[in-house]
């Protein structure tokens, strides 16, 4: 049988999601230990979408295949029993047996949270990116508007991107400001490795007044990652959900 889970985790203390050598802390490697000790057997799982260290998810998606019976509550409970304080499950259910948490996702959203003020904040420094700056939120929008629908977006891929094509389609780009808290959300059919932390580096220059909002149209044309902005802090982006058809 297959059972997917709804994965919860604070990035801080851990060097990303994927499984690394031994001794580095991996979400993975804390999620396999646990549903391993509930199903009295190795378990091997998949999830919707990696991870970078310090970047935070509200709800991943995994899955993994099993003989052992068990009741969905037994898999939630019983995982988080066994899981460290970082890392919860928020549901699990038994799929079809063609489910797969990255390959059946239609669509992911992100979003990204900066601490806009002038002085530093120590409770949200694991949480969001600080940027004293003031900054126009109505250009970053238009800038963003101009990033939606499907595009080549070589510009925004970190260097050790493995997809194999660079055309995605953002369905959905949002910016809202609450009090000293913005949150960028981004939906799309799929990302590119550093991708969202690419676009929110290079909309920061253009909310700064650094670059006009065109720019951003320029740098997406080049296809060159060098024409963009920095890649933004880990710690502001969360993978926030995975959409799926028959989950």
């Amino acid at each position: 049988m297959k059972i997917a889970l709804g994965v919860e985790y604070l990035g801080t203390d851990f060097h990303g999601w994927q499984i690394q050598e031994t001794g580095i802390r991996t979400v993975q490697g804390v999620v396999e230990l646990a549903l391993s000790e509930v199903a009295n057997h190795p378990v091997r799982v998949f999830c919707t979408g990696r991870t970078d260290a310090g970047v935070h998810a509200k709800e991943q998606v995994i899955h993994f295949d099993t003989k052992t019976y068990r009741e969905n509550k037994a898999w939630l409970l019983g995982g988080n029993a066994k899981l460290p304080h970082d890392v919860n499950f928020n549901w699990a259910k038994q799929v079809d047996d063609d489910f797969h948490a990255r390959f059946s996702a239609y669509a992911r959203l992100y979003e990204y949270k900066i601490y806009n003020h002038p002085v530093r904040s120590a409770l949200n420094a694991n949480y969001s990116l600080w940027e004293p700056r003031k900054l126009n939120l109505d250009q970053m929008s238009a800038a963003a508007k101009l990033l939606t629908g499907k595009h080549d977006f070589s510009a925004f891929r970190g260097s050790l991107c493995q997809a194999k094509s660079p055309i995605k389609k953002i369905e959905h780009f949002e910016i809202i400001k609450n009090d000293k808290t913005i949150l960028i959300k981004v939906k799309a059919n799929a990302f590119l490795h550093h991708m969202v932390r690419n676009i929110v580096g290079t909309l920061l220059k253009i909310g700064r007044g650094e670059r006009e909002v065109s720019w951003i149209s320029t740098v997406l044309e080049s296809k060159d990652r060098r024409k963009a902005g920095a890649t933004a802090e880990p710690q502001g982006l969360y993978f926030t959900k995975a959409f799926y058809h028959n989950l």
